[in-house]
């Protein structure tokens, strides 16, 4: 049996990446949908697929039930953020169609709440993920492979560089542009403290980039990791540009948030991502994600393991997108028999995530030492 996957946002800056990797899959018949038709319709002829692929018109904040009656989908993939301004609709709608859900979402609340809808996914038989993306998907994947090989784990401190010559869409800035300068509850010390977005400005030397400059960012993790690893004492998740000189205005606009002068950057989105647009030429498609996790080894000895993926090409939106389609994958082959709904973790190993990354221009840089 073929599934009928509809792609929300199929022929956007998430939504294509996924779409080229799901349309050769002879498990999958993809449905590409967005508000425009016509754009959807052009997305899907440019596309090569094992099986006939569709065009559908969908707005998500419209009628829903309408829209997947007329798809009828077998599982839907949300892409379309930014996930701070939305509510669970459109899941709902998709356990109300006995479909399966998944979503890229970085949103804090919207990932840490998603278990709301348990109950509801269960009664129907389908399984609701959210944040099926890199955070909290190959966050956890990363602590869970290293774990073992702490007695104890005290702190992480990790982050996302992104490529400045990349495909980034309004929605994406829109949301990390929500939380610059805005309070964010953090483990410090094994107590929460209040951090600002974009703040707590610092570097970090990657293999092959050299170094980046980081700032606070607001993601699920945040509030799902302290319960999961309950000897963390300190958790950090930043997030910085390419381009010091960009990192540097963003950081400098966030205290104008924090003092009250702008209320949010988020409004600003288009006209500050058109002005970044600007730089690329002084930029690269390299990106880079790294996690540092210290604590306390077998012998006792202080122990840090330090975790770097760097994505050449321009193919770092990949590695985001990757849980959705793996997912999706297996939901499409009956390979995943969970049902509920639940945050993106014990869904996927870091091996298999790593795995499906193979025959990218991304490479993986482990360095482990006691501290």
């Amino acid at each position: 049996m073929v599934a009928r996957v509809l792609l929300i946002g199929g022929y956007g800056n998430f939504g294509g990446y996924i779409a080229r990797a799901l349309a050769p899959d002879r498990d999958v018949r993809l449905l590409i949908a967005g508000r425009s038709r016509s754009r959807a319709e052009a997305f899907v002829r440019a596309l090569d697929a094992a099986h006939a692929l569709e065009a559908h018109a969908l707005d998500i904040d419209g009628d829903l039930d309408e829209a997947f009656t007329r798809a009828r989908p077998d599982i839907v993939v949300h892409t379309v953020g930014p996930f701070q301004r939305q509510d669970h609709r459109v899941a709902r709608a998709a356990i109300a169609a006995g479909a399966h859900y998944l979503d890229l979402a970085d949103a804090r609340r919207f990932v840490c709440t998603i278990g709301e809808l348990d109950e509801a996914a269960r009664a129907r038989g389908v399984l609701v993920v959210g944040g099926a993306s890199s955070v909290p998907c190959l966050t956890a994947a990363v602590v869970d492979h290293h774990l073992p090989g702490f007695a104890r784990l005290d702190a992480l401190d990790y982050g996302i560089s992104a490529a400045q010559q990349t495909n980034r869409g309004l929605a994406t800035t829109s949301a990390v542009l929500s939380y610059v300068g805005k309070p964010i509850a953090v483990l410090r010390d094994g107590i929460s403290r209040t951090v600002h977005g974009w703040q707590d400005l610092h570097a970090v030397r990657y293999p092959e980039l050299g170094w980046r400059l980081f700032g606070d960012c607001d993601i699920p993790d945040l509030d799902l990791f302290p319960a999961r690893y309950p000897t963390l004492r300190r958790i950090r998740f930043a997030a910085g540009h390419e381009l010091k000189l960009l990192h540097l205005g963003t950081w400098g606009l966030s205290w104008l948030v924090r003092l009250g002068a702008i209320r949010s950057l988020d409004r600003h989105a288009g006209r500050l991502l058109g002005l970044a647009f600007l730089f690329d030429r002084f930029g690269s498609g390299r990106s880079g994600f790294h996690m540092v996790l210290s604590g306390e080894g077998p012998d006792g000895r202080p122990k840090r393991v330090r975790f770097f993926i760097v994505a050449r090409s321009g193919h770092g939106p990949y590695i985001p997108c990757m849980p959705a389609i793996l997912l999706a994958r297996k939901l499409a082959r009956g390979d995943l028999d969970r049902r509920g709904a639940m945050p993106c973790l014990d869904l996927l190993d870091l091996d298999e995530y790593l795995g499906a990354l193979a025959g990218l221009d991304i490479t993986v840089h482990r360095e482990p030492a006691h501290a």
